[in-house]
């Protein structure tokens, strides 16, 4: 795989976690909206299961925050490294002049 390459597919890995971090947010904020409404409703299995659900969630969200943080730095360093703002402008004039 081309330096050029790998570095798209690694942008797209960043961005692919980004989105899996705002899909774990907003499960948490589900979760905790329904514990709010249970406040009222006080079901006994959702008083029982809904803070342990909460939990996990919450530790997967600092798991993928953690992966995020290390693949977008590692990304970045690999972009500095191959210079790859060169190789895209190089690649953009390759196309406008057909080679």
């Amino acid at each position: 795989m081309d330096t050029l390459k790998k570095f798209e597919l690694m942008e797209k890995i960043v961005r692919e976690l980004e989105d899996l971090q705002h899909s774990q947010q907003a499960i948490i904020q589900k979760i905790g909206k329904i514990e709010v409404d249970n406040i009222e409703l006080s079901d006994k299995k959702l008083d029982k299961d809904l803070p342990d659900m909460h939990q996990r969630v919450a530790d997967n969200l600092d798991s993928i925050m953690d992966i995020l943080a290390y693949f977008a730095e590692k990304t970045q360093n690999f972009g500095n490294k191959n210079n790859v703002d060169a190789l895209k402008e190089q690649q953009t004039i390759n196309e406008a002049t057909g080679q």
